[in-house]
């Protein structure tokens, strides 16, 4: 039986629901969490922007044309749509794929949608239409409003996870969050009601059945409909005719209530138990957590892994899965900014700065370690990282957030870093293949054409169709430049239309031109993002630095340089009485930087990553064979070329390296490096290193091991055979910023690794470095024992004169051997039982 306890009256969350010139520039420190530091900005919508970037206009075109239809045709292909029709009863059969599948592709018809608006497409708009009438028609076999159909097909017992359900599983306020939000953008974009109907009767539903006692104790255990609810509350605020188009009741400000319920109730599970402790509870006691929670008296905790750990107001850091974890964030600041709580606002500064300055890698990912997805801890940052797409656009939709809450420019700057390498980078140029994971150093890996759980390629439609309503913004004091893109912008200013026009080969080139041409002569501020990068101020809390700390940046009216500039929250304020013809110039340097992270950060001491402007760049092995034994000494000269003919057309960098050799020393190379976002596009499987060691001690010595070919019995799909003998030593069992192999997740059994020399070889020793992710919360250990073998006579023998082979951690275990001649050797690993295993190096002499 598992015990609980409840909160005696009075005690609790004890929250209350709302009703309603060339100069050199300093940039600001990172703000300090402190009252009244809002400084909240309006968006200026998608509708109002025409984009003519060279860099970004072709891919938005190809993501729009190519993208939305591959993606939704493999929808169709797996059957999402088909839940539609069974629920609605025009076919029979179970669920297919997985339980938030309506959630992806709510998510889709929302990126749809956005593009709609820049890139009209009477196709495309008729294809949705049809996909709606489906989902319309399911929603109509439910007198109240619900749709889930994973839960309606498989499991209609189980509604918000009662009964025995398991809503952690069930994701079902994840899919009522997302088609809020097709909802909300196909009406921005088409102005058809339909989709948002359904969305507004289900979301009546919810706020129904759940909020503050006697009503449910739900809180979603994956956010997402935190922002939704607060988006709905907004259109009908903005828009109160709209309510009367729908033949549906409309009270807007309960779905404000109910965001804010579920993000004041996490941490608040009156003596609960957990999700896991509930599923192996008694039948009795499951039935009195059920009553409780149908009370509003108690629910289980979903713990650190979907913040549900303490509640968020007291949270310091950001924990558990990093797309739940970020999402929440971006509902809790998209909350701030509309019901103006010093609360929420300190919030959501504190965990983006947590986020920002010690928890995000330098492509902008985040989501360390692969078991539950999760953050690490501070400065935790392998270059083996999970690093999920999905948490990557979270991200980029917090920083967003966070920009339009505080008017700060670090925050754009955060935005950009993470949209030129790690989002670009989860797409190919060809816009038809896809990575779930964005690791800065690995074996190589090739994108995929569909995925078993395909939540990123949804995920990357809705950010890349929002880029053109990220580029400005507006107070009541001017307009924002927030991203460098070549376009257009018009608005109304006092009763003066005003047109701004930018112009830029960035980020290939520094220089940025914005036209400023007003109806009539207007006074107001315009705001010009300086990057800190720009700077020498990588991050705004020192997390990323490099020796740039003086580079000049010039801005320049007509032409003319500022006598004096005035600097607010990291931009440009320009004031004046503009007239036609004003024009602004923002030079910025596009040299190669070598950045370096905080001494804390253990997998990247002694390595340099470089960048140009926003772009992270990497080596690939197409480009640099044995890449892994280059370093960069002070000296090495680096220059960007563009590359007109290459991936599209990039600047890359080039140079001089040295490379570390075993039977000789340091000898000179060719470096070539390329943007993150372009790896993968040429070879299926391509190593690629972003973090080079500056010294000879720190590069891979490439000894006789590097010839060997590596097989094994099983190798984990995320993982290498390769790491066995890539020559990179670990600095622990535990070391996650280098590749490594696994047998996961083969559990207990026996396994086997092995070298072909492709020549007969005389062998007399050989040490193994073996995985064990314990200390990270992973499953993998050294073996219980092994023993090495060598083929002769076309069998395994084993090798004769050496002692068993240790299974000790952070450390090379060794064995000699008489010495035998053969063209092959292998480890036989009998794995512990409830273990699986791996290996990081295998030497062999």
């Amino acid at each position: 039986m598992v015990q609980t306890t409840c909160r005696r009256e009075g005690e609790g969350i004890g929250t209350s629901f709302s009703s309603v010139g060339v100069l050199i520039v300093t940039l600001l420190p990172a703000w300090s969490v402190r009252a009244n530091d809002v400084h909240v900005l309006e968006a200026i919508p998608i509708r109002q922007v025409q984009v003519t970037d060279e860099f970004w206009a072709p891919k938005l075109k190809l993501w729009s044309e190519k993208t939305v239809r591959d993606v939704l045709d493999k929808f169709e292909r797996t059957g999402a749509f088909r839940n539609f029709d069974r629920v609605a009863g025009v076919e029979k059969g179970r669920h297919e794929g997985p339980p938030w599948y309506d959630g992806l592709v709510y998510e889709t018809i929302r990126g749809a949608s956005d593009f709609l608006i820049s890139h009209p497409d009477q196709d495309l708009q008729a294809r949705l239409d049809g996909y709606i009438q489906r989902i319309a028609a399911a929603q109509q076999r439910s007198s109240d409003g619900y749709l889930l159909t994973y839960t309606q097909l498989d499991e209609p017992g189980h509604r918000w996870g009662l009964n025995g359900g398991y809503q952690r599983w069930q994701h079902e306020l994840y899919d009522a969050g997302a088609l809020v939000e097709a909802g909300v953008h196909h009406y921005q974009a088409t102005g058809k009601t339909q989709l948002l109907e359904v969305a507004v009767r289900f979301a009546n539903h919810v706020c129904d059945l759940i909020g503050p006692a006697p009503k449910m104790s739900v809180v979603p255990s994956h956010s997402l409909p935190e922002e939704a609810f607060v988006e709905l509350y907004v259109l009908f605020r903005e828009d109160a005719s709209l309510k009367k188009a729908l033949p549906v009741p409309v009270d807007e400000i309960r779905y404000l209530n109910l965001a804010e319920y579920w993000l004041e109730s996490r941490g608040h599970h009156c003596g609960m138990p957990t999700s896991e402790q509930w599923a192996e509870a008694e039948p009795e006691c499951q039935a009195w957590i059920r009553e409780q929670q149908y009370l509003g008296k108690g629910r289980p905790s979903w713990g650190d892994y979907a913040q549900d750990h303490k509640p968020v107001f007291e949270q310091e850091t950001l924990e558990g899965h990093a797309v739940r974890a970020t999402l929440l964030c971006t509902g809790l600041s998209a909350a701030a900014r509309v019901n103006g709580r010093e609360a929420y606002a300190q919030a959501a500064r504190r965990l983006w700065d947590n986020m920002a300055g010690r928890r995000m890698h330098v492509t902008g990912g985040v989501g360390a370690f692969w078991k539950d997805e999760k953050f690490a801890p501070d400065y935790v940052l392998p270059n083996d990282a999970y690093l999920e797409t999905c948490a990557a656009v979270g991200a980029g939709f917090f920083h967003r957030n966070m920009n339009l809450l505080s008017g700060r420019a670090s925050c754009v700057d955060e935005l950009e870093r993470v949209l030129y390498n790690h989002v670009l980078n989860s797409v190919s140029l060809a816009g038809d293949r896809y990575t779930y994971q964005n690791p800065l150093n690995h074996a190589g890996a090739p994108r995929w054409e569909w995925h078993g759980c395909p939540c990123c390629p949804p995920m990357f439609l809705k950010i890349a169709s929002a880029l053109p309503g990220y580029i400005y913004a507006r107070d009541n004091e001017g307009v924002y430049v927030n991203l460098f893109v070549g376009s257009k912008v018009q608005l109304d200013w006092s009763g003066t239309k005003i047109a701004l026009t930018q112009t830029t080969a960035y980020p290939w080139e520094g220089r940025v031109t914005v036209a400023v041409d007003p109806e009539g002569p207007a006074t107001f501020t315009a705001f010009v993002r300086v990057p800190g990068w720009a700077q020498g101020q990588e991050n705004p809390f020192g997390l990323y630095h490099s020796d740039l700390s003086s580079a000049p940046v010039a801005v320049k009216v007509n032409d003319q340089s500022l006598d004096e500039l005035k600097l607010v929250r990291g931009y440009a304020a320009i004031r004046r009485l503009w007239k036609k013809g004003d024009t602004i110039t923002l030079d910025l340097s596009m040299s190669v930087r070598r950045v370096r992270a905080h001494p804390k950060v253990q997998a990247d001491l002694g390595r340099v990553v470089l960048l140009s402007g926003p772009l992270v760049y990497c080596l690939e092995e197409i480009d640099n064979p044995r890449q892994a034994s280059y370093y960069l000494r002070p000296d090495s000269e680096l220059s960007l070329v563009h590359k007109p003919g290459l991936l599209g057309g990039i600047n890359v960098v080039e140079g001089q390296a040295s490379s570390r050799q075993a039977e000789a020393g340091p000898r000179p190379v060719r470096l070539t490096a390329i943007p993150f976002y372009c790896q993968g596009n040429r070879a299926p499987r391509s190593r690629v290193d972003t973090w080079i060691a500056e010294n000879e001690d720190l590069a891979v010595c490439l000894g006789m091991t590097s010839d060997f070919t590596a097989t094994c019995s099983h190798c984990f799909d995320r993982d290498t055979v390769g790491a066995l003998n890539d020559g990179i030593e670990p600095s622990n069992s535990n070391d996650h910023s280098i590749p490594r192999h696994t047998w996961w997740d083969h559990k207990g059994g026996a396994e086997w690794v092995q070298y072909d020399f492709g020549m007969p070889r005389r062998v007399s020793s050989s040490a193994v470095c073996w995985w064990d992710d314990r200390p990270a919360g992973g499953q993998c250990a050294a073996p219980r024992s092994w023993r090495l073998l060598y083929w002769e006579n076309d069998r395994w023998v084993e090798v004769r004169g050496g002692a068993p082979g240790g299974v000790e951690q952070d450390r090379f275990n060794e064995i000699h051997f008489d010495a035998v001649e053969t063209t092959a050797l292998r480890i036989e690993a009998q794995l512990q039982e409830g273990y699986s295993a791996g290996v990081l190096e295998w030497k062999v002499q």
